[in-house]
C-alpha cells in the first residue's frame, strides 16, 4: 500500500521560498483554476470507479482479485508506520544524493506502475475487443511442497486481454521511466489509486473511523508542526501524487508550474467511501444515500481544502478538510435517519468469503479426482 505521504501542495516553483509560501504566484487565475479543477475531476474518478469496483472485488472468488482488509489494528498502527516512514524518507533525501535514490524508487514504481495500470485497464478494454478475438486463458502457478502438505504461493489467472493491456500499460511506463512526464505520471497515479480503492477495504466503520482520525493527525503535524512532509513531497520524484500545471495555456504539454494532490488524500477517504457504499447495499433498499452524501462531502472537503490554500498561500493538510466532511456528513443522515446503530454493526467478513471459495476449490478438486 502507497504511504500517505503527500498534500494537496502550494503551486509555486521549487525553491525554499516556494516551499514557504512566501512568493508571489506566477500563474494566470485561468490557469490556475484549470489546474485546480483538473486535480479535483481527476480525484473524483478513481474513488468514483473504484468504489464501484470494489463491490465486485468483495464478491470475487478469484483468489487474485481478493481485497486486503484492515482490522482496527492495522487502522491504529497505520498512522505510526506512515510516520516512521516519511521521516525516514526526510533523512535519506538530507543524507543521500536524491538522483541515486530516485533511480531506485522509479525503478520499482515503473513495475508497480505497469501492473496496476493493466489492473485498472482491463475490464474497460474488453468493450473494444471483437467478437471473436482469440482469448486464451493462462495460468501463472506458483505453489510449495506436495501433495497434502502442497501451498500455494502465487496463483494468477490471466489472458490474451490481459497481456494486450500489459504491453500498453509497458509502453506508459517507458514513457514514464525515460521523460518523467505528467501526463505518465497521472495514468500511473490513477491506476494506484483505484486500485487501492478497489482492494484495500476497511472491515466496518469503527475501523474507517479510527484510520481517518488517526491520519488527520499525522497529516496535520507533518504539514504544520514541521517542513517534512512538503520537503518530501517536493523531492519525491515518483507517481504517487497527480500533478496538473498551472501555465498549460502559456506553455502547453511541457509546462512544469504544478499544483499537486497525494494519492494518499484520495485513497484513504476513497477506501471510507467504497465502505459506505457496500454498507448501502446490505441495506436492499435501493439507494445509495451513504455513498453520495460521502461522495459529495468529499468534493466539499476538496474544495475546502483549495479555497484556504489559496487563500493562505500556504500548503494545506487536505486530510484536515477531507476527514471531518467524509466522516461527519454520513454520520448525521444516519442520525438523522435513525441508522447509526445499524451503520456501525455492519461488517465484512473476508475470511467468510474466502473460506467459502476455498471450500468451493476443495470440492472441485475432490469431483475432479
Amino acid at each position: 500500500m502507497a504511504e500517505v505521504e503527500e498534500v494537496l501542495s502550494h503551486p509555486l516553483n521549487n525553491t525554499d521560498e516556494a516551499i514557504k509560501g512566501t512568493v508571489k504566484l506566477v500563474a494566470t487565475p485561468v490557469g490556475t483554476a484549470l489546474a485546480y479543477g483538473s486535480l479535483v475531476f481527476m480525484a473524483l474518478l478513481p474513488i468514483f470507479y473504484g468504489a464501484l469496483r470494489s463491490v465486485r472485488c468483495a464478491k470475487s472468488k478469484n483468489s487474485s482479485d481478493m481485497p486486503e482488509t484492515i482490522t482496527s489494528r492495522d487502522a491504529a498502527r497505520f498512522p505510526l508506520i506512515a510516520s516512521c516512514t516519511l521521516f525516514g524518507l526526510y533523512l535519506f533525501f538530507k543524507i543521500f544524493s536524491q538522483e541515486y535514490i530516485n533511480l531506485l524508487l522509479s525503478m520499482y514504481f515503473f513495475l508497480l506502475g505497469i501492473l496496476a495500470l493493466s489492473h485498472t485497464l482491463s475490464p474497460a478494454m474488453n468493450r473494444f475487443f471483437p467478437v471473436n478475438f482469440p482469448n486464451k486463458q493462462y495460468q501463472l502457478l506458483f505453489t510449495q511442497d506436495t501433495g497434502e502438505t502442497k501451498e500455494e504461493i502465487v496463483n494468477y489467472e490471466f489472458d490474451t486481454k490481459d497481456m494486450v493491456c500489459l504491453a500498453f500499460s509497458s509502453v506508459v511506463g517507458v514513457w514514464y521511466l525515460l521523460k518523467k512526464h505528467w501526463i505518465a505520471n497521472n495514468l500511473f497515479g490513477l491506476a494506484f489509486a483505484l486500485n487501492g480503492v478497489e482492494l484495500l477495504h476497511l472491515n466496518n466503520v469503527s475501523t474507517g473511523c479510527i484510520l481517518l482520525g488517526g491520519l488527520f493527525i499525522y497529516d496535520v503535524f507533518w504539514v504544520f508542526g514541521t517542513n517534512v512532509m512538503v520537503t518530501v513531497a517536493k523531492s519525491f520524484e515518483a507517481p504517487i501524487k497527480l500533478v496538473f500545471p498551472q501555465d498549460l495555456l502559456e506553455h502547453g504539454l511541457e509546462a512544469n508550474n504544478f499544483a499537486m494532490l497525494g494519492l494518499g488524500d484520495i485513497v484513504i477517504p476513497g477506501i471510507f467511501i467504497a465502505l459506505l457504499l457496500r454498507f448501502d447495499i446490505s441495506l436492499k433498499k435501493n439507494t445509495h444515500t451513504y455513498f453520495y452524501t460521502s461522495f459529495f462531502a468529499y468534493i466539499f472537503g476538496l474544495a475546502l481544502t483549495i479555497f484556504v490554500m489559496h487563500t493562505f498561500k500556504h500548503a494545506q493538510p487536505a486530510l484536515l478538510y477531507l476527514v471531518p466532511a467524509c466522516i461527519g456528513f454520513p454520520l448525521l443522515i444516519a442520525l438523522v435517519k435513525g441508522e447509526i446503530a445499524e451503520m456501525f454493526r455492519y461488517e465484512e467478513s473476508p475470511k467468510e468469503v474466502s473460506g467459502d471459495s476455498n471450500q468451493e476449490k476443495k470440492e472441485s478438486e475432490k469431483k475432479e479426482n
